[in-house]
Order: structure tokens, then sequence, then C-alpha cells
């Protein structure tokens, strides 16, 4: 049986795809890959030309399949804390990230799976996709980035999800907002792709920014998100990018009035 490992690899866009490897187990999470895990993302995090990341599970059975129950089992309570925190920092670790994070969903997402892509900024699933919170059936609360989820998807649904164990299809999680696009198996990586032409077609500053942003909306009251806003927009003159950009843009529409129309 292979080793369960991380593998990372950046194109030359600046793309990075990480890729979580223990297919055998459904990509399950045990401490020495998330401790990996962590230390990956964290690497690649620190490269000035990076763009995006796209997260994926290894094979098309699952994305994560929860942790690992067989490691769980013999924790006792500070064991139980030290492990708990590896998972939230596996979240933490992608909400940091300086650049957007695609979660490619397929197969299982489950548990500490579905924290993981509650992590990330955007969530594309294959139509087979399954998604659940399962962990009140083992004798546990959903914790740490669970608590994501009500913003996602409201109080109400996210109290269904962790009160009952039950599992949902992706059709589900499409309707209530848990992912942002739902798409045939075999239009999963274009899908993907998709939203990478537009990340890239951005300002590689001004995105960073945006998501800097957004995470501070999260935790603020809306006075001082407007303000935080204000602090941004002005932070991004500080570089030569929104010149560029616009003048680029005012370019283009100059050409388009002066270009005679085809008859």
């Amino acid at each position: 049986m292979a080793e369960a490992s991380v593998h990372t690899a950046v194109d030359a866009r600046g793309v990075a795809t990480v890729t979580l490897a223990n297919a055998a187990k459904l990509n399950t999470l045990h401490p020495a890959l998330m401790r990996d895990f962590v230390a990956a993302v964290e690497g690649l995090a620190a490269i000035p030309a990076l763009r995006a990341v796209v997260l994926r599970g290894e094979g098309e059975r699952a994305f994560i399949g929860g942790a690992d129950i067989t490691a769980m089992a013999g924790l006792d309570a500070a064991g139980a804390r030290a492990f708990i925190t590896l998972v939230h920092r596996c979240c933490a670790v992608l909400r940091a990230c300086p650049v957007p994070v695609i979660a490619r969903l397929a197969g299982w997402t489950l548990g500490a799976g579905l924290e993981v892509a509650a992590a990330a900024d955007l969530r594309i699933a294959e139509s087979a996709a399954r998604f659940g919170m399962p962990e009140v059936r083992i004798g546990i609360p959903s914790v740490v980035e669970a608590a994501l989820l009500p913003g996602l998807i409201g109080w109400g649904r996210a109290r269904r999800l962790l009160l009952t164990g039950e599992t949902i299809d992706a059709a589900t999680a499409g309707a209530w907002g848990l992912v942002e696009e739902v798409v045939a198996h075999d239009a999963l990586d274009t899908a993907v792709e998709r939203v990478l032409e537009g990340i890239l077609a951005s300002g590689p500053r001004a995105v960073r920014l945006q998501k800097e942003l957004i995470a501070a909306w999260e935790d603020l009251p809306p006075a001082a998100a407007v303000r935080r806003g204000i602090d941004a927009f002005a932070q991004a003159w500080e570089s030569e990018e929104p010149r560029r950009m616009m003048g680029q843009f005012l370019g283009r529409m100059r050409r388009r009035k002066t270009t005679p129309a085809s008859e």
C-alpha cells in the first residue's frame, strides 16, 4: 500500500495543485498527513508569483473522506485536543493563504474533509459527489471549521447536517450554497479551469487584497468593514497595478471606437 503523502506542483502561470494522496483510505486525514499538508501550503504561500491553489484528493473516490477513525479511536482528552488542533491548522492555513483556494470535489467529502472544503474560497463539485458531517454518529461533535457552515448554508441547514449526520448529494449541496458549482464528472477540471481563468485575468495584487478584505469582513461589523475597504482601496494604489490595468482597459476602449465596423 502506498504511503500517504501530499503532492504539490506549480505551473508556469503560478497555479499550484495540492493533492492529498491517501486514496486507499479515501484520503482521510491522519496526523502525519496533516502536518505535511500544513507545511506544503505554507511553503506555497511564500511564493511571490503564486496566483491560485487547486486542492484535490488523490483519485476520484473522495476529496477527503474525513479524519482517520483508526487514529482517533485511541485518543484521550489531551490527544484529542492535539488531533483536532491539527485539523484546524489544515483549515486555517487555507484561509491564511494569500491567493484564492479552489476545492475540486469528487466523490466523498465528509467530516474534516468538509471542514477543509469550507475553508477554501471556492468549491466546485462533480454531480456524483456526496457531502456530510457524520461525527455525531461516532460519538463526537463536529467542531473547528464546521463553524463556517452556517455562513455558507444557514443555521437551519447547518443544524440538520451536524445534528443528524446525514449525507446530501451534490444537487442539494449546490441548492444550499455549500458548493458554488456542480458539473458532470468529465467537466470538473474544465469548470475549475474556467474559474482559474477569471482569477488569472485579474490583477494579482488586487486579488490578494480582495481575499484579505473578504476575510476581514467575516469578523467586522458593517461600518468597520466599510472602513477596512477604504484602506484596501488606497493600498491598491501603492503599486502600479491599477494605473497599468486601467490604462490597458482604456486603450482597448479607444481602439474599439476607432476601428471601422465590419460591413
